[in-house]
């Protein structure tokens, strides 16, 4: 979307033209809801989460101010809510669902080994990636996943340019030991494990 196109939807959504919060859901849902089941792991939990997103967002929708920008403001919204349910309900994060990413990479074309091993590595990566700390994961989603533009993960997360930076090297150490030391134990197990 373009600059000027946002502005106008942020000023529609401030007027409190429900047709701009059905376009902004619509141009938005799915990457909020992405972002949220990736973090949370489960299906039901990301609902929840995104539910409660877009009625702050609603709710939020007259204060906002004329150059908001969208997309980091979900985000924050999105991580925020996860964060307080995560607090509240001590949630298990050891398991991560990435729904239909598997599908989406594969192609009809590609001969079964080819696709036998990108569903290996897909399942090495998910499973590795569900094992680094959440603000590891956090970081690598939003860089990795969602592609957004560091500057914006930063002003997302509440912290620094360059602590963005170190935090984003440091998830990608961590997530690089943790498929290293998967892709061993499954070596070992003769690549059943």
């Amino acid at each position: 979307m373009t600059d000027a196109g946002e502005s106008e939807l942020v000023d529609r959504l401030r007027r409190g033209d429900t047709s701009a919060f059905d376009r902004t859901y619509t141009l938005y849902h799915p990457r909020v809801f992405s972002f949220l089941l990736r973090l949370s792991g489960r299906r039901d939990t990301a609902e929840d989460l995104a539910q409660e997103t877009w009625m702050k967002l609603a709710r939020a929708a007259p204060t906002l101010r004329e150059d908001t920008r969208l997309v980091p403001l979900l985000f924050t919204i999105a991580r925020n809510a996860f964060l307080s349910h995560r607090r509240w309900a001590m949630l298990d994060l050891s398991r991560l669902v990435t729904f239909g990413l598997e599908a989406a990479l594969a192609d009809p074309a590609d001969a079964p080994d080819a696709q036998h091993e990108r569903s290996r590595a897909i399942a090495l990566l998910e499973a590795a990636l569900a094992d680094v700390p959440v603000a590891s994961r956090e970081v690598l989603l939003l860089v990795g996943v969602e592609g957004m533009d560091q500057e914006e993960v930063a002003r997302i997360l509440g912290i620094t340019y360059d602590a963005l930076r170190q935090r984003l090297s440091r998830a990608r150490s961590q997530l690089s030991e943790k498929m290293q030391a998967l892709e061993k134990k499954r070596e070992r197990a003769g690549g059943m494990a």
